[in-house]
C-alpha cells in the first residue's frame, strides 16, 4: 500500500514535469500573440537596464491562451521566482500581505483571476503597486492608526478573463494593459507540431491541421486533444500519428466538425428549444443548463460569440443562422 502511494506521488510528480515541458522555455519558442510578447520583451529589456523590477502588466482574454505560460516567461527572463497565487483564493487583506511581504527585490507575482478578488482585500494592492509600501489599518475609531510596511519592488502581473470587472483605481496602476486573442488554426499547428516533437510523436498528413482546426483556437484545448491522441498512438504501438487516430480521439472527446463540445451544443440546444432562439438572458440561461453563469460567459460564450453562433442584442442571447443550421 504505501509503495503504491509513493510510486502513484512519483508518476504525479513526473506528469506534471511532463506537461510543463510543453510551456515555451523562451521568447522565441512563444508561438502566436506577436504583438504582446513584442511588447513584453521591450519592458523585460528595459527593466533589465534599469536594474529595477519590470512595470505591472494586466494580461486579459480568453481562458488557456497563454497568460500563465508568458507569466513564467517574464519571471525567467528576469532572473526572479514566480509566485502564482488565485484571486478567488485570496479571501483576507491577511493573505495577501502575507504573499507580498514574502516577495524578495525583483519577484514576479502573478494573480490569476484577479477580477475575483474582494474589493477589501484589493484595496491592499494599491500603495503595494504604486510605492511598493503596504498601509495596514491597526484599531477601530478614533485609536486607530495605520502602520506601514515597506515592500521588495516586484513586479505584479493580472490575468483577467473579464477584464471589465476590474476597479478603475485597480486597472489603473497597471502600466500595461495587453491582450490575448484565438489563435489562427496555422498557429496552432506550429504549436502542434513543436508539441508532438517533444512527446514523441509524428503528425502525419494532415492530423496537426484537424486537431487546430478543431481546438476552438485555443492551445490548451490543442494540447489536451494532442494528450488524447497520443494515447491512442501508444496503444497501437506506434508514434505516427495519422487521422484515424486524430478522429478516434475528436469523437471520444465529443468535440464535432466546428470545435464545439457536448456544452457548447448543449448551450444552443437548449436556447432553440426553450426559448425558440432567443433573446434569452444569462440568468435564465444560467438556471436552465443548470451551469454557473460566469462559467457560460468567460468559459463557452466567447468562441461562440467569435463564431458567430450567437449574437448579443439589447434583449439577451441570440442565435445565429449558422447555428439553427448547425443544430
Amino acid at each position: 500500500m504505501n509503495e503504491e502511494r509513493i510510486l502513484g506521488t512519483e508518476g504525479n510528480i513526473k506528469e506534471r514535469e511532463y506537461e510543463a515541458g510543453l510551456r515555451p522555455q523562451s521568447f522565441k519558442e512563444y508561438i502566436g500573440q506577436e504583438r504582446v510578447v513584442q511588447n513584453i520583451e521591450l519592458m523585460v529589456h528595459s527593466a533589465k537596464v534599469r536594474k529595477a523590477a519590470m512595470d505591472h502588466v494586466l494580461l486579459s482574454g480568453p481562458p488557456g491562451l497563454g497568460k500563465t505560460s508568458l507569466a513564467m516567461l517574464i519571471a525567467k527572463e528576469v532572473g526572479s521566482e514566480l509566485h502564482l497565487v488565485s484571486g478567488p483564493g485570496i479571501e483576507r487583506k491577511g493573505d495577501l500581505a502575507a504573499v507580498l511581504t514574502n516577495l524578495k527585490a525583483g519577484d514576479v507575482l502573478f494573480i490569476d483571476e484577479i477580477h475575483r478578488m474582494h474589493i477589501t482585500v484589493e484595496e491592499l494592492l494599491y500603495s503595494a503597486m504604486e510605492d511598493f509600501r503596504l498601509d495596514i489599518l491597526i484599531g477601530q475609531g478614533a485609536s486607530a492608526r495605520t502602520m506601514q510596511i515597506d515592500l521588495a519592488p516586484f513586479t505584479l502581473i493580472g490575468a483577467t478573463t473579464r477584464s471589465g470587472l476590474l476597479s478603475n483605481p485597480l486597472r489603473d496602476r497597471f502600466m500595461a494593459h495587453l491582450n490575448f486573442d484565438f489563435y489562427a488554426p496555422a498557429t496552432l499547428a506550429v504549436i502542434l507540431e513543436n508539441n508532438a516533437k517533444k512527446m514523441g510523436l509524428k503528425l502525419i498528413g494532415d492530423a496537426k491541421f484537424e486537431i487546430a482546426r478543431r481546438s476552438r483556437g485555443t492551445p490548451r484545448i490543442a494540447n489536451r486533444i494532442l494528450r488524447r491522441v497520443r494515447d491512442f498512438a501508444l496503444v497501437k504501438g506506434s508514434m505516427e500519428v495519422e487521422m484515424l487516430e486524430v478522429n478516434s480521439a475528436l469523437e471520444l472527446l465529443d468535440i464535432d466538425n466546428l470545435g464545439l463540445d457536448n456544452m457548447d451544443r448543449k448551450i444552443l440546444t437548449v436556447m432553440k428549444n426553450y426559448y425558440q432562439g432567443g433573446p434569452v438572458g444569462i440568468e435564465a440561461l444560467s438556471a436552465t443548463l443548470g451551469e454557473d453563469k460566469q462559467t457560460i460567459e468567460e468559459v463557452y460564450e466567447p468562441y461562440l460569440l467569435k463564431e458567430g453562433l450567437i449574437l448579443r442584442t439589447p434583449r439577451g442571447r441570440v442565435l445565429s443562422e449558422l447555428a439553427l443550421k448547425h443544430i
